[in-house]
């Protein structure tokens, strides 16, 4: 993780118009997935706004959205939810539009990320970082394993080693057992969710499941032994292999052939922020080109920020370019709401509780 200096930072932010905006509070509050914004980058945008960011975390978007529905809209000034739940939250009336003149940077965005079906007018949210959900696992214990997610779902790729699922989202564990059973990782319905469900429910049972955990507690099971293979986020394993390599060495990553979740990670404001107008320079400064390399190069995430990409090292710049080959492979979690939605919810609960 090598460092993108700026001489830029002190010229351009430290006029009469940032401490304006300073002036209303001297803290901001994020709400974020752990380990997911250079420290550097927040702490540059401290000194240049002469306030704190104060950051608390959550594991899963069903926690995130958990905690703003139980008041957390009024406590947080910018929130990281993926792509997904962006309307459900514009749904709950948990997050409020931008301010037409106060947004800036969409300009540097690669056009694969423009008007996305999820916020199809940009009002509410902007893509912050990118990355995939795949498999991590032990190469000692799997030295040869089949790219699918066979190793998860069919006993007979692994009969006994203990395993884990991603936790936190009924609609992503029901993707990957739908992409296994050939209705692909974006399946949308009540007969591919039952027979997803009743898979699952299956894989539950069996002896060497261990349980479902998030993605940063998957890798380090891995790591530990506790599991040998399970669900994870690209990026947390680039990014634990990175800072140290003799410890994760024996891990490794791959996309099932069968097709996964492509998820962005996006940038919003909740309806009740305590200071919006903070929150709105803030993600502004995030969106620099020179931040927004910075802060992939940190998480090993990809950015949807084209103008980064010069700024980053070769393999992560061309890992962000969202080519067509990629795109076959990789969906986005398609939009669920109503009754639809309470179906999914009520398939997971009759799956989880058995």
């Amino acid at each position: 993780m090598r460092p993108f200096l700026t001489a830029m930072v002190g010229a351009c932010l430290l006029g009469a118009g940032t401490m304006a905006i300073a002036a209303d509070g001297d803290k901001l509050y994020v709400f974020n997935w752990t380990e997911y914004m250079d420290p550097e980058v927040v702490s540059d945008f401290e000194e240049a706004y002469d306030v704190e960011v104060v950051q608390n975390y959550f594991t899963s978007n069903a926690e995130m959205f958990s905690k703003l529905s139980a008041g957390g809209d009024a406590q947080y000034d910018v929130v990281v939810p993926t792509d997904y739940f962006v309307p459900r939250l514009i749904e709950a009336g948990l997050v409020q539009p931008f301010g037409p003149s106060l947004l800036q940077g969409r300009e540097h965005l690669m056009e694969a990320f423009r008007h996305p079906s999820y916020d199809p007018e940009e009002r509410y949210s902007v893509p912050y970082l990118w990355g995939v959900t795949g498999i991590v696992y032990n190469t000692e214990t799997f030295p040869d394993p089949p790219t699918s997610w066979r190793l998860l779902f069919d006993p007979d790729a692994n009969p006994d080693q203990p395993f884990a699922l991603l936790g936190g989202d009924p609609q992503v564990a029901l993707g990957m057992a739908c992409a296994y059973q050939g209705a692909g990782f974006d399946c949308v319905g009540q007969q591919p969710w039952v027979e997803a469900a009743r898979l699952v429910g299956e894989t539950l049972d069996r002896p060497n499941f261990t349980g479902f955990v998030d993605s940063t507690a998957a890798v380090e099971q891995v790591a530990r032994g506790v599991a040998q293979v399970a669900v994870t986020y690209s990026g947390d394993v680039e990014y634990r292999k990175a800072a140290s390599p003799d410890t994760y060495a024996h891990l490794e990553f791959f996309v099932p052939e069968e097709g996964s979740q492509l998820g962005v990670d996006t940038l919003v404001i909740p309806a009740r922020a305590p200071n919006p107008e903070l929150a709105h320079a803030f993600i502004n400064f995030l969106m620099r080109p020179e931040n927004a390399a910075r802060s992939a190069d940190y998480a090993y995430y990809r950015t949807p920020n084209e103008a980064a990409l010069e700024r980053l090292p070769p393999a992560l710049a061309e890992s962000s370019r969202l080519d067509d080959d990629r795109r076959e492979r990789l969906v986005t979690t398609p939009l669920i709401e109503g009754e639809t939605l309470q179906l999914l919810q009520q398939l997971w609960t009759e799956v989880r509780s058995r």
